[in-house]
């Protein structure tokens, strides 16, 4: 095993360590602004953040505060602040995710760095850049990018506690953890019981000491991540926006329920319907220990995912005789603890899923990839050792020729070289005992070519393509995923998608979507400017645009194409209104809110189905004269009656809204969208 943190860097280690963040950098930027406002609910809460502290504060949808995403607003700080200073853009918007993005490869570099050198530190830093979700969440506006982040600051800082035993260390992973819940809740603490059982274990600290650090890292947690929290559910409800995503205007409701333990059982009040039970298939799935692999998400994660679990084991057998406080064994536990227990979690959990939220593992399985293959190669003149070499490369060779034959016009020509390249170089590690320097270090490098290969290809396409709307994934289309560029998607069973794109990924969910912002609709260039012909103008060629959303459901999952006309509409007159207009679902009126740069109120939340407003307080709005116009058509709660997500009454207060507006008030045509002017009541009114 490495005897642990180097005593002097080599000349070259510095410099290919910033020419790997360097390196990382510039291929997230690539083409960035293609992606126009990516998720168009999370831009427009964004743009409200740069134009009100308390929209800022509270993560709302709109400046005016009508109500919030269904998240913690903490992945929208850093986004909110860089359009204040350099104005709504997509590069203002995205280049943050960017940050992050390199930021987690220095992390992951630096702890890998600490315990097995600067060769395993470089290539756990490119396995984690060249990961194809990795590639399309940190250029993404979802909170998963700063998740990702804070994960692998968590388990760096736990790494250093078991060093030295020093509190603070792990009373700032304590703070990582909970501003990880300030970004996306309850997926934060999934780590939580492996970081806390290996510190309890092997920290170099008398058993006493240990858990009173525990406990001050608790403390540290629950400070952290509860101010916002007690913030909030003190506040009064009549004075602040309404909770996204919940039915009671709780954030602690949606907490434990919608975004917490219905995500695991299934049974999620808000949710738009339950998931398949273990090894079955449900509205976002096949649950089961192999999900990781499957159609749906084995080219989003999975290229290095055996070879991380073969080095894992390696790593533990090699450590098996060391001494309890060993730190190298630890750090092996804390990051492979992290990478199973999230795998295990996301591969039963019957609940929504989606193919983007595997990036929290990327971090893990690079550490674990560079940690593991350091240790096979110090001891690679042992037979094991060379051995256990030659079957990690032939493993991911394989897995990758197979990952690869799923896309058989993506490269067809890539998979047979990443296989027969792999094979030999697992043949020339089988000799690693006995073969020359120039012979040895020739097979690593081909086994390291032919690994990284098939991810690297995954991610150029990624990087290639713009990514809109709520629901995304990397690579090409698959045939499991479906929907590459300009690909259709649509709802599935007739299900409404959620608030963080809450709809079904079985047979990838909603791939592909329209070129356009949203699926429907251009992005804007990179300056924030209008594509000419204006808003909504479609300039791309048709089936180039920017993949993800689908065109489903009325707007729910990409928005909707604002043309001039609209624009023009509902920018005349809005300087004399708290909202230049309302409209049902968080998408749909986050499109006419970027595209105006007026407040819209989203009447029900994402889907519509959230209970706010109701149809007293809508028309108490109307009176006071607040709201300007009501946008005919929108998410699903402007159906008919019945009941909303899980049974609430959202649904059914969002088409009251929309009955009374339909029956009480003048409407008008601007492009191919009807608008009920609010201040023009009908003559029989």
């Amino acid at each position: 095993m490495s005897p642990g943190p180097p005593t002097a860097d080599p000349r070259w280690a510095r410099p290919a360590f910033l020419a790997l963040l360097l390196a990382t950098g510039v291929l997230y930027l690539c083409n960035l602004h293609a992606s126009g406002y990516a998720n168009s609910f999370y831009s427009a809460a964004v743009q409200a953040g740069s134009q009100s502290w308390k929209a800022f504060f509270f993560g709302s949808l709109d400046a005016a505060n009508a109500i919030t995403v269904d998240k913690p607003p903490a992945a929208l700080w850093p986004m909110a602040l860089s359009v204040r200073l350099f104005g709504l853009n997509s590069w203002a918007i995205l280049v943050p995710e960017v940050l992050m993005g390199v930021g987690t490869v220095a992390v992951v570099h630096a702890s890998v760095r600490r315990r097995s050198g600067h060769g395993a530190a470089l290539l756990a830093g490119a396995v984690l850049a060249l990961t194809p979700v990795a590639a399309l969440m940190f250029r993404f506006n979802n909170p998963d990018a700063l998740l990702a982040l804070l994960m692998a600051v968590a388990c760096h800082l736990v790494v250093r506690a078991l060093e030295d035993g020093r509190t603070r260390w792990l009373v700032w992973a304590g703070v990582a953890v909970g501003f990880a819940f300030l970004t996306k809740t309850l997926q934060a603490f999934l780590i939580l019981p492996a970081l806390a059982a290996v510190y309890a274990v092997c920290a170099p600290v008398r058993p006493r000491k240990r858990f009173a650090q525990l406990a001050l890292a608790t403390v540290a947690l629950v400070v952290s991540g509860g101010w916002w929290v007690a913030v909030v559910e003190l506040w009064p409800a009549s004075s602040r926006p309404y909770i996204g995503g919940s039915q009671n205007n709780s954030f602690l409701e949606l907490t434990f329920g919608y975004n917490g333990l219905g995500r695991l059982n299934g049974d999620e009040t808000g949710s738009v319907g339950g998931g398949g039970g273990p090894g079955g298939g449900g509205r976002w799935g096949e649950t089961g220990w192999d999900r990781m692999f499957n159609d749906d998400i084995g080219g989003q994660i999975s290229w290095l995912l055996p070879a991380a679990l073969i080095l894992l084991v390696a790593g533990l057998v090699l450590s098996r005789k060391a001494g309890r406080t060993d730190v190298t064994r630890a750090a092996f536990l804390v990051w492979g603890g992290s990478l199973l227990t999230t795998a295990v979690v996301f591969s039963f959990m019957a609940g929504i899923f989606h193919q983007y939220y595997t990036v929290a593992l990327a971090p893990y399985v690079a550490a674990v990839t560079g940690m593991g293959a350091a240790a096979l190669w110090h001891r690679r003149r042992e037979t094991w050792a060379a051995l256990t070499l030659a079957a990690t490369v032939t493993a991911t060779a394989a897995w990758g020729y197979v990952l690869l034959h799923r896309t058989p016009d993506y490269l067809p020509w890539l998979r047979w070289l990443v296989l027969v390249g792999g094979l030999t170089a697992a043949l020339g590690l089988v000799f690693a005992g006995r073969a020359g320097r120039r012979v040895v270090l020739a097979a690593a490098g081909l086994g390291v070519a032919a690994s990284l290969a098939g991810p690297t290809a995954y991610t150029l396409s990624t990087v290639r393509e713009g990514h809109s709307g709520s629901i995304v994934t990397a690579g090409p289309a698959s045939t499991g995923r479906g929907g590459g560029p300009g690909g259709g998607g649509g709802p599935q069973n007739g299900a409404p998608p959620g608030a963080d794109g809450n709809g079904p990924s079985q047979n990838g969910g909603f791939p592909g979507g329209g070129p356009g912002q949203d699926g429907f609709g251009a992005p804007p260039g990179a300056d924030g400017t209008t594509p000419p012909g204006g808003a909504g103008t479609t300039t791309e060629a048709p089936g180039r645009g920017p993949r993800g959303g689908g065109a489903g459901m009325g707007g729910l999952l990409g928005g909707t194409d604002v043309d001039a006309e609209a624009r023009e509409l509902l920018e005349a007159g809005a300087a004399g209104h708290t909202w230049a207009a309302a409209a049902v679902g968080a998408q749909n009126a986050a499109s006419y809110q970027l595209a105006t740069g007026e407040p819209v109120m989203a009447i029900g939340g994402f889907n519509g189905t959230d209970p706010s407003p109701t149809l007293a307080q809508f028309q108490q709005y109307v009176k006071d004269g607040r709201i300007h116009y009501f946008v005919s058509g929108g998410g699903a709660g402007a159906g008919g009656g019945g009941t909303g997500r899980g049974g609430g009454s959202g649904t059914g207060a969002a088409s009251r809204i929309t009955a009374w507006v339909q029956s009480h008030f003048t409407h008008v045509t601007a492009g191919s969208v009807t608008f009920y002017d609010l201040t023009r009541p009908t003559s029989d009114s």
